[in-house]
C-alpha cells in the first residue's frame, strides 16, 4: 500500500501483519562521513531482535541498550520479531552512533510515535540504559556529508550541538535524552534550533618565532622553508637550540582559511581529540612524537583504523627530534605520505584515506 509519510507502513499478507519504518543516520569512514539508512521491520513470530548490514560487536550490542533505554524512558518494547537493516549492507558499521535512530524507528514501527517530518533529518546518538544520549566522535564529518547529500536537520546529543553548528547550513536539534528527540518528532511546530556563537579553539602554543634572539642564518633558512613548504633538517650539538626553533616553526606559517580549519578539525573530531566540542581549530598544528612511536602511531591504522601523528600534523608541522633514534620502519612509512600528501590504509572490507599534507622538521646531532 502507498505510504503517505514514507517512513511507516503496515502491510497484511495471508493474515500476518508487517510494520516498517526508516530513518537516516551516518557514520565515519576515515575522516569522511557516510550516510546510513536504518530500516526496521516488526513482524509476528517468536520475540527476536536482529541487526544485519555488517554490524560490529558495538552495533550488535545496541539491541540491549535500545531495549532497556526504551523501557526506562517509559516506552514499550514490542515482544515480536524485530529486524534492523543498516544500509549500505556491504560497508562494515562500527560504533554506537545508530542507537537513537534504531530507537526512534522502533517507536515508529510499533505505532508509539508518528514519524512524519524526518525525511531530510539525520539521527545520531548513543543511548545509555536510562535513555540519556552520550556525546560522539566524528560528528563534524557526518554533518558535512549530510549537507552535501541534501539533509537540512540533524538530531544529536546536546554535547555535540556546537560542533555540528560549525556547518552553518544545518539546523541542529540538541537532545540530552531520548524523550527530547521524541518530543521534537511529535512537534508540529518549527523546532527551537540550537543557537551557537561562532567560536574557535587554538591548539595550545605559548611560543612564537619572534621570541628567538640571534640565530639569524638558521631563522632565515626556516623562513624560506616555511614560505616554500619545504621540509628542513637541523643539525647541531645538544643544547644548540634545534628543538626551541622547531617548536616555533608553526607560528610563522600563514593562517589557515576556513576550509583548511574545518579539515583539521574533522581529523581531531574523528579521533575524539577536540578538547572543547564545537570549537573550530584555527591555529596550525604542531606534533612532536616520541622516538619510540610505532609505525601505526605515526601514520595511523589499527584494528579500527584511526589517524596517526602525521595526519594530526596536517596543514602544520611534524617535528621528529633526534631522527636517528626513530626505528627504520617508522621513518620508511612516512616516505609515501610525504610524497602524496595523504595516508591510505587498506583493509579487507574498506580503504581509509587520511590527509597528511605536512611540513616535516627533523633534527639530528652531528657525528662525534
Amino acid at each position: 500500500m502507498t505510504n503517505p509519510h514514507e517512513f511507516l507502513y503496515l502491510d497484511y499478507f495471508f493474515g500476518a501483519m508487517f510494520l516498517y519504518s526508516c530513518l537516516h543516520s551516518a557514520t565515519s569512514i576515515g575522516i569522511d562521513g557516510l550516510l546510513v539508512t536504518v530500516e526496521l521491520d516488526i513482524s509476528n513470530g517468536l520475540p527476536m531482535f536482529e541487526i544485519v548490514g555488517l554490524p560490529d560487536s558495538a552495533v550488535r550490542e545496541a539491541k540491549e541498550r535500545v531495549r532497556i533505554g526504551l523501557k526506562n524512558s517509559g516506552f514499550q518494547f514490542p515482544l515480536q520479531r524485530i529486524t534492523v537493516n543498516l544500509a549500505p549492507a556491504d560497508v562494515k558499521k562500527e560504533g554506537t552512533i545508530f542507537d537513537l535512530a534504531i530507537a526512534l524507528s522502533l517507536l515508529g514501527a510499533s505505532e508509539q510515535l508518528e514519524i512524519k517530518n524526518l525525511r531530510k533529518t539525520l539521527v545520531l546518538g548513543e543511548l545509555t540504559l536510562d535513555g540519556r544520549l552520550r556525546p560522539l566522535s566524528g560528528v563534524l564529518s557526518m554533518v558535512m556529508e549530510g549537507v552535501r547529500q541534501g539533509f537540512t536537520t540533524v538530531i544529536l546529543p546536546a554535547e555535540n550541538a556546537e560542533e555540528a553548528k560549525l556547518v552553518e547550513t544545518m539546523n541542529v536539534i540538541p537532545a540530552a535524552h531520548l524523550k527530547d528527540a521524541v518530543r521534537f518528532v511529535q512537534s508540529e511546530d518549527t523546532p527551537h534550533l540550537c543557537e551557537v556563537a561562532s567560536s574557535t579553539e587554538e591548539i595550545e602554543s605559548s611560543v612564537d618565532f619572534s621570541d628567538v634572539q640571534g640565530y639569524y642564518p638558521v631563522k632565515r633558512a626556516m623562513e624560506v622553508a616555511a614560505a616554500g613548504g619545504h621540509n628542513i633538517l637541523l643539525v647541531g650539538p645538544p643544547g644548540s637550540g634545534k628543538t626551541m626553533l622547531s617548536k616555533r616553526m608553526a607560528s610563522i606559517l600563514p593562517e589557515m582559511n576556513r576550509a583548511e580549519a574545518l579539515e583539521v578539525t574533522k581529523i581531531y573530531s574523528v579521533a575524539g581529540l577536540t578538547k572543547n566540542r564545537g570549537r573550530l581549530i584555527t591555529k596550525r598544528p604542531f606534533r612532536s612524537p616520541h622516538h619510540s612511536v610505532s609505525p601505526v602511531g605515526l601514520v595511523g591504522g589499527g584494528s579500527i583504523p584511526k589517524p596517526g601523528e602525521i595526519s594530526f600534523a596536517h596543514r602544520g608541522v611534524l617535528f621528529l627530534d633526534e631522527m636517528p633514534e626513530f626505528s627504520k620502519t617508522a621513518l620508511e612509512v612516512i616516505r609515501q605520505p610525504l610524497e602524496d600528501g595523504e595516508v591510505t590504509i587498506s583493509r579487507a572490507r574498506a580503504t581509509y584515506t587520511y590527509p597528511a599534507s605536512i611540513l616535516l622538521v627533523g633534527s639530528i646531532n652531528p657525528c662525534p
